[in-house]
């Protein structure tokens, strides 16, 4: 048994970050393909979406960790 985690850049920020690519959050870009975004612009957007009437974002509590090789 063993555990992956995707390495990738923010499509937000362009930081370069890790996470579970089952659980990150993500943003469909113009082609409709969906890009990771890291914690901390999730962090930045939800007071943002908050004050429009929106829910915040809400991470897996798994989102920026490896996962199980056989949840794959």
């Amino acid at each position: 048994m063993g555990y992956a985690f995707m390495m990738g850049y923010c499509f937000a920020c362009d930081k370069m970050f890790t996470f579970n690519p089952l659980r990150v959050p993500s943003i469909k870009d113009s082609r409709g393909v969906k890009q990771p975004v890291c914690r901390e612009c999730i962090d930045r957007a939800n007071p943002m979406r908050l004050k429009n009437g929106l829910e915040p974002i809400v991470p897996a509590d798994d989102a920026y960790d490896a996962v199980k090789e056989e949840e794959l």
